[in-house]
């Protein structure tokens, strides 16, 4: 079975990247090689779901590379995969022939092919490669009208926020290298490592995981991401990048359980992003950033539930909201592309001149506001019976959370179910083709199968795939206390429409604008990195390049000194020795006469003289 396994991850990447690299001569063929590679990486992950297959291969010396299917990871195969299929089946007639098709299929490929290598390694070496990777397409998924400067500079955006924050998994990768404990790098060998790089390699894995998932204070990035295609924003937001941070909160649970501090950091975290980001939502008045905000907060949740120890309710709430927010996304999508809007007052009437449309948005915004019996009403209690266990503080502000949640589904259903103040057409319903449609419905009618969480005997079932310990299961009044706020809430928020939640001026444009969140940072972080950047570089040119250049005219002036006098010196003396030598050799030439007398008057000279010197140093 672990061909299987790594059939699952090779194929979408293996394709995504000929089409990509192929470009425009792969576009008339990208959809449906994109479609059919989906579907048939739905199969084996059904296949891989159930095997529960390990697969090793060499990487480096003494760091293998290494995938796995087990509880966890087999749910996400298969969500990851199926909202793929979807949202690629939505492409086909959201990106037209006249676009960059083969890019934009093979980028969502890439993307898909990541998230799902990094749901199933085992080890850091392999999930940093994931990681890098789907950081890498996002940014050319956001930036794919890359002509448009507003787009690229979003794309920027994400990425370098994103990119910030993923130095903490590489500074966990390190920690775990350093400290010894933990050789082949897996990540069941993480919990294990004791001592300060434990502290070390907990930090890193929760600035990673929040930073990946959008959670504050790293929130804003998320607002930039919606310059992308729409199809982009649903599978981004659904099953893909901004749930990686999450699922690896709950992959790793045990390792902040073994921390002792970063369950309450990492719990706590969620809950007030899942309030703060629930009231950016409130405040929003473009469908889309109310989607992109919800997402953060109810992601929160996931990241609650990952540091209140309730992994069956963080992965319940991981599944659920990724079909929803992806039927909730490319049903945005379908509005911008058929009436070229997503602000909620000029989408009044909307659900009612598509009726498909408009029902399957209302089954992905009931189901996000936790209406009975949908699942991610079943969800939150199921994660908030955890924080209850663990805090009660926790859980009040959870609860507070899902009840916003209530209030931001509920103001998106009111505007588009709203009769529209004055005919857009010639009262003429515009009809959606069949091939959007399909999906819609098919995620739609997926939220409804999954209602079926909320009953015990399903979560107990669910548990037990997902192993570990006995985890807390909330009591019938928890779930008709939050059943009854959110059916109450929403139906009040229907009633009194925006009126009931309109905040103060200042307040308003505050959350509006994602809590200034992208302010704070640029002064915080941006401006002083930029200044302190423009000192080095002024130090680099008036110091540095300064010194530079009076060394190397110094050394000029040296050489010239030098050529002048000292080379003149050495000339003259190697001529003074020359001259000696010929004078030497002039004189040593006189006595070579010729004549046999003479020769003879020299060699007894010679031997005098050398008579004499041997007597006297006798």
């Amino acid at each position: 079975m672990s061909a299987l396994l790594w059939a699952l991850v090779a194929l979408p990447l293996s394709v995504g990247t000929l089409l990509a690299v192929a470009e425009s001569a792969a576009d008339r063929y990208a959809p449906g090689a994109a479609v059919s590679t989906a579907l048939i990486a739905l199969g084996l992950a059904v296949a891989v779901a159930f095997e529960h297959p390990r697969a090793e291969a060499p990487l480096l010396e003494g760091l293998p590379a290494g995938l796995a299917v087990d509880g966890l990871s087999g749910y996400m195969v298969v969500t990851v995969t199926a909202v793929t299929l979807a949202v690629l089946l939505f492409s086909v007639a959201d990106i037209g022939p006249g676009e960059a098709r083969a890019r934009f299929f093979g980028l969502m490929l890439l993307f898909a092919g990541a998230m799902l290598t990094t749901v199933t390694a085992t080890t850091l070496p392999v999930l940093l490669m994931a990681w890098e990777v789907m950081g890498a397409t996002s940014w050319a998924l956001i930036g794919y009208w890359w002509r448009d400067p507003e787009r690229g500079a979003a794309a920027n955006t994400a990425f370098l926020t994103t990119r910030a924050a993923d130095l903490g998994l590489y500074l966990a990768a390190g920690a775990a290298l350093a400290s010894g404990q933990a050789p082949s790098l897996a990540l069941d060998e993480l919990p294990e490592v004791a001592g300060a790089w434990s502290a070390v390699i907990t930090a890193g894995v929760i600035a990673a995981a929040f930073g990946k998932s959008a959670q504050l204070p790293f929130s804003f990035w998320l607002s930039r991401a919606m310059q992308g295609p729409s199809p982009v924003s649903a599978l981004l937001h659904s099953a893909t990048m901004v749930v990686a941070g999450a699922y690896l909160l709950l992959r790793l649970e045990s390792l902040l359980a073994h921390s002792g501090w970063g369950e309450p950091v990492v719990a706590w975290t969620g809950a007030v992003t899942a309030v703060m980001l629930g009231l950016v939502a409130v405040a929003q008045s473009d469908l889309k950033q109310l989607l992109a905000a919800s997402t953060c907060a109810q992601i929160g949740f996931m990241v609650l539930a990952a540091g209140a120890g309730a992994v069956t309710g963080g992965t319940l709430q991981l599944i659920a909201h990724a079909a929803a927010k992806s039927l909730a996304f490319l049903v945005a999508g379908a509005w911008l592309t058929t009436l070229g809007t997503k602000a909620l007052p000029a989408l009044q009437g909307a659900a009612r001149r598509h009726r498909t449309v408009g029902i399957t948005f209302s089954v992905a915004a009931l189901t996000l506001a936790g209406v009975p019996p949908l699942a991610l009403w079943a969800a939150k209690d199921v994660l908030l019976a955890g924080a209850l266990e663990d805090n009660t503080g926790l859980y009040v502000v959870g609860l507070v959370g899902a009840v916003i949640s209530a209030v931001y589904s509920a103001k998106a259903l009111w505007f588009v179910w709203q009769p529209a103040p004055a005919p857009a057409t010639d009262g003429r319903k515009e009809q959606l083709p069949v091939v959007p449609r399909l999906p819609l419905v098919t995620l739609a009618v997926a939220c409804a199968a999954l209602t079926v969480t909320s009953f015990p005997p399903v979560r107990d079932a669910v548990q037990r795939v997902l192993g570990g310990d006995s985890q807390p299961q909330p009591h019938v009044r928890e779930f008709v206390l939050s059943g009854v706020l959110a059916v109450v809430v929403s139906a009040a928020v229907w009633m009194r429409g925006p009126q009931l939640i309109t905040f103060p001026g200042r307040i308003t444009d505050w959350a509006s604008d994602w809590l200034r969140l992208e302010n704070a940072a640029t002064t915080l972080l941006v401006r002083p990195v930029l200044r302190l950047a423009g000192a080095l570089a002024a130090f680099d040119d008036r110091v540095l390049d300064r010194a530079v250049e009076g060394s190397a005219r110094s050394s000029v002036r040296l050489a010239q000194w030098t050529n002048a006098r000292v080379e003149r010196l050495v000339d003259g003396s190697v001529e003074g020795v020359a001259g000696g030598a010929r004078a030497l050799g002039r004189l040593a030439r006189r006595p070579q006469t010729g004549q046999l007398h003479q020769y003879l008057a020299q060699a007894v000279a010679a031997f005098t003289v050398l008579a004499v010197v041997l007597v006297l140093v006798r």
